[in-house]
């Protein structure tokens, strides 16, 4: 599987994140922000964003006297013997906070082994899921979740994509031209939340960020009923805001 170059905006957090986590690992004693701006040469009011982040995720903690230390998910995280579950359940946790905020059920989708598989979820009476009345891996087309995905795929990586699962109509919206697909994956910034307005299911509305390291993509995604759909642009936005916490997740 190929993937396209460009990076996107979450990852360059993350990359100043692990950063700073390592500089603080570093310091078992504790290491102030201001030793922090000098040894990462991050901006002061860049460092204070993301040492915010990193408190409100555990990942670290401030002692007396303001010193950064290792924080208890970084701890658990970095244990082999039950890291898995541990990630898992930070996922979940991370995946509920930003249900309640942007108040729409939220997703993570991993593109793996050639197919979209949704790995995780966070859904609640006020936040219901999408129902999935075509199995996602088919809608790839169709779908905020695979659109999102088939962006970080190169030209080849998507036609053996839509040469397995081909552009179904699934409602009046459904894009069905692979020709026009491909135009608007190609022009899709990669900063900006992928959209879907009732081209999978008629009454949902979707949205989706990347959440790409490596050789692992990945999104982040939330639908919502189509009567909430003047507040999803706005909760677009809120998501694409939440997507570093995220991948730093899924990056340690």
């Amino acid at each position: 599987m190929a993937l396209k170059p460009e990076p996107t905006a979450p990852f360059h957090s993350v990359q100043y994140a692990l950063r700073v986590l390592e500089c603080v690992a570093k310091h078992t004693g504790g290491v102030t922000d201001v030793q922090i701006a000098r040894e990462t040469g991050l901006p002061t009011g860049h460092l204070s964003h993301l040492l915010r982040m990193l408190r409100r995720e555990g990942y670290v903690e401030q002692v007396t006297g303001g010193a950064y230390v290792v924080g208890e998910s970084l701890v658990l995280l970095g244990s082999a013997g039950n890291r898995q579950q541990a990630l898992y359940d930070k996922l979940q946790r991370t995946l509920s906070e930003i249900r309640d905020s942007v108040g729409a059920a939220v997703y993570i989708s991993r593109y793996i082994d050639g197919e979209i598989k949704i790995t995780q979820y966070a859904d609640g009476p006020r936040a219901p899921k999408v129902n999935e009345w075509v199995d996602f891996r088919s809608a790839g087309h169709a779908s905020a979740v695979g659109k999102c995905l088939l962006t970080q795929l190169d030209h080849n990586g998507r036609r053996d994509h839509l040469a397995r699962h081909k552009t179904a109509r699934l409602t009046s919206r459904t894009i069905t031209s692979e020709k026009v697909l491909f135009s608007r994956l190609d022009n899709q910034p990669p900063t900006v939340p992928v959209l879907d307005l009732q081209e999978y299911a008629v009454g949902t509305v979707c949205a989706a960020v990347p959440i790409t390291a490596g050789r692992s993509v990945g999104c982040l995604a939330l639908s919502m009923p189509i009567e909430n759909a003047h507040r999803l642009r706005q909760a677009a936005d809120a998501l694409n805001r939440s997507a570093a916490p995220v991948l730093l997740s899924l990056t340690l």
